[in-house]
């Protein structure tokens, strides 16, 4: 797909008279947004200059270079609306946090305007639906640029078994930024390399289990899954009602949460987020250095996994807290009661994702877009490109489920909101007495093999989260052989203020985010 040129952008560098050098573009590599806006608003910078610097690093670092893969497209009118917002400033209105910063989507949320919502699938690559998804509705309004879509593991990784994490047959293969021939992890993948890279400084992600959280850790940046049914899912591409959410993958929780105050509330097309006007708060006014004085973590210790230089990471941060006043419990059994909760899942995946699949693609306004999983599945066979490096063996079996009225899908969604949820983190918090879990995102990046697909090395997270829709917050832990290792804050449904404290708190104290080497093979 051809991306934004950046003659445009040139063109609004030409503050100087005619015959001059444009000024040369700042320099916004690791800058955060909140820091980009305090330079707007000391005049140092204006949002045109931004933007085009942003489409400059995509075109030196994505398309060309290290060719990261992470951006698909860019907005062709990216540079005019923020020409738009500096004159907005200029009169003196700020929309706020996010006024004149630019944000990625993941691509498969849909925004207005001409770049289609592909998930990823060429059966998609022409699917420009003309909507803006509710998230991305209230991100226009508050200023925000939407400066394009970012590369996915094709369908947010439910196509198959054996798939390798940020290949889509529309983005190909995302690169780790920190080395060249690590994985990405996914779903989100081309948005958390995004950030890494400083392609852009904010961008939005969507998980159904791990697929915020994962490429977050692995790429070194924060990545927020906030409590399912705090932002709308409408206009998303669906796989799972019962998990899916949208949520924030920034530089810093600080900025995390300036995206939430955005993003969350309450959508009469969405149920699920019909409680989520009454529930949301302020979470940027929220946060404090101090949060995690007098707070009792639980350390889920089963979770770390078997590598040595992890765990000294882990043990490190743990002492960090520990000396910010927090009382650490040791939790040696997390997974304890927790039997049968995937094949539940898995149960559910499947289920929803041919229900809620089928009723999203019922929605497009083009008459030729596929209308089930079934023509997708068909469209995969006839098409060698989409089934060059794996197979389709989840549509298939997502396809031969029964509805959302069967037996078995309700006996499974049952079981495991009680495990995940009420059996699961609500009785770990209150067993041990604690206010929030923590434990290791993930292990280092794995070198990408799309003949052999994805080989994870860590026991992870996520599931507990994910199924029973409870927040969950990864921020970089430091980095083991030059990959990033991320450290997981987890809590109980709408503690999504007091998750992103904690991770806040940590994160000042500990600054433990690296800076991508884009070189191939780790260090010695």
């Amino acid at each position: 797909m051809q991306k934004f040129s950046l003659l445009a952008a040139s063109a609004l560098l030409a503050i100087a008279p005619a015959a001059a050098m444009p000024p040369p573009l700042p320099e916004v590599e690791g800058k955060d947004a909140a820091t980009l806006q305090d330079e707007m608003t000391a005049r140092r910078i204006n949002s045109d200059v931004i933007a085009a610097t942003y489409l400059e690093r995509i075109r030196r670092l994505d398309d060309d270079g290290p060719k990261l893969d992470a951006v698909i497209a860019t907005s062709p009118d990216a540079t005019s609306r923020a020409f738009d917002l500096d004159q907005e400033r200029r009169a003196g209105r700020v929309r706020g946090a996010l006024h004149g910063i630019p944000i990625l989507l993941k691509d498969n949320i849909e925004a207005a305007g001409p770049l289609p919502t592909t998930a990823g699938s060429l059966a998609l690559k022409d699917n420009v639906t003309g909507r803006d998804a509710p998230l991305v509705a209230r991100l226009r309004d508050a200023g925000a640029i939407i400066f394009g879509k970012t590369n996915l593991s094709e369908w947010a990784n439910i196509r198959s078994d054996n798939s390798t994490s940020g290949w889509s047959a529309v983005g190909g293969l995302t690169k780790n930024p920190h080395s060249l021939d690590r994985n990405s992890c996914g779903s989100s993948s081309g948005s958390a390399a995004a950030v890494a890279a400083s392609l852009a400084p904010l961008a939005i992600g969507t998980e159904t289990d791990g697929s915020i959280t994962c490429p977050a850790g692995v790429n070194g940046i924060v990545g927020f899954k906030p409590t399912v049914g705090l932002v709308s899912r409408t206009h998303i591409v669906p796989i799972s009602h019962s998990q899916d959410t949208a949520g924030p993958m920034t530089l810093t929780v600080r900025d995390a949460a300036a995206v939430m105050n955005v993003i969350a509330g309450s959508d009469p097309a969405d149920p699920a987020t019909a409680e989520a006007d009454a529930r949301k708060t302020d979470y940027a006014a929220a946060l404090s250095p101090g949060a995690l004085k007098g707070k009792r973590i639980g350390v889920m210790r089963d979770r770390v996994g078997d590598r040595a230089d992890v765990a000294a990471l882990f043990d490190a941060a743990l002492r960090q807290m520990a000396g910010l006043g927090a009382t650490l419990v040791e939790i040696p059994d997390s997974r304890k009661g927790s039997e049968g909760l995937g094949a539940a899942e898995f149960e559910i995946l499947l289920t929803e994702l041919k229900a809620d699949m089928a009723a999203w693609l019922g929605t497009l306004p083009n008459a030729n877009a596929p209308k089930s999983l079934a023509d997708l599945i068909a469209f995969n066979k006839a098409n060698p490109a989409e089934l060059k490096w794996f197979d389709q063996s989840l549509f298939e079996m997502a396809e031969n489920k029964g509805g959302l009225d069967s037996p078995a899908y309700l006996a499974a969604r049952e079981k495991a909101a009680r495990l995940a949820g009420p059996e699961g983190i609500d009785r770990l918090l209150k067993t041990h007495e604690v206010d929030l879990l923590v434990g290791v995102t993930n292990g280092p990046a794995w070198i990408s093999d799309l003949a052999r697909g994805d080989s994870y090395n860590s026991p992870g997270t996520s599931q507990l989260p994910a199924v029973a829709g409870y927040p969950h917050l990864t921020v970089p832990m430091g980095a083991v052989e030059g990959l990033p290792i991320g450290i997981s804050f987890i809590g109980t449904k709408w503690s999504d203020a007091d998750v992103l404290a904690a991770g806040y708190a940590y994160e000042q104290a500990s600054k433990k985010r690296v800076t991508p080497t884009y070189r191939t093979g780790v260090a010695p």
